[in-house]
């Protein structure tokens, strides 16, 4: 048996180590048929806390949601409109690991750089063409990019800044997105640096970017919507 300062233990436990966090970093996996989210309870745990199954209905895995209609694009300034379903809106999703988006984009419209914490994300169009890549992470940078049709499917790993842009000035584009988490999250870039609350001092924005402060202010000074509903 090895002991416990041999180097065949160690790498062992550094293996575990690993598995166990990467399991840790992943939404948690159902032990049970469902775990309905009951958004009732007052406890807080990393998720929600499963409702009785006894008084689970199918309607806690249903939504009228008429993801077939048309959403309204100019509501935000980039010209896209998000409509996001996930465990907020169906309780069933709750330990799943799964979520949905239906995304609207007016000619010309964007789903800006951003990010999924918690997702990876499988996209496919829908009606339309769309522009669309994601970078990265630090030292390389590099752009993966594409441009889909109709019936094309892209995918975007977790954590990585990526986008869709409609390049067509006279067509509208829909698509429909797939991402490995209830609860994906979303952090849109230009919101988080240029839209924080409080701003990130404009001394941090100006250096980092390279650029005079006033240019920082002007930014900041702009009206940050969020396209997501």
């Amino acid at each position: 048996m090895a002991s416990l300062s041999s180097p065949c233990f160690l790498l062992f436990t550094a293996i575990l180590a690993l598995v166990s966090w990467h399991a840790l970093a992943s939404d948690p996996g159902p032990l049970q048929d469902f775990c309905v989210a009951d958004n009732s309870s007052r406890v807080l745990v990393n998720g929600f806390v499963c409702k009785d199954p006894k008084a689970v209905t199918a309607e806690d895995f249903f939504l009228a949601a008429k993801l077939d209609m048309p959403r309204d694009t100019k509501i935000s300034k980039v010209g896209s409109n998000v409509t996001l379903i996930n465990v907020m809106k169906i309780a069933g999703l709750n330990t799943l690991g799964i979520s949905l988006a239906r995304i609207d984009y007016a000619p010309l419209g964007e789903n800006p750089p951003h990010t999924h914490p918690r997702a990876t994300e499988i996209l496919t169009v829908l009606e339309g063409t769309l522009y669309v890549g994601f970078v990265t992470s630090n030292p390389e940078n590099k752009l993966f990019s594409k441009e889909l049709r109709k019936g094309d499917v892209f995918v975007f790993p977790q954590g990585l800044i990526h986008f869709q842009f409609n390049p067509n000035p006279y067509k509208p584009a829909v698509a429909i997105a797939a991402l490995s988490s209830q609860n994906p999250g979303a952090i849109t870039i230009a919101n988080a640096v240029f839209g924080s609350k409080p701003m990130i001092s404009d001394d941090v924005l100006a250096k980092a970017f390279q650029v005079e402060k006033k240019t920082v202010d002007w930014l900041q000074a702009q009206f940050w919507a969020d396209n997501h509903n």
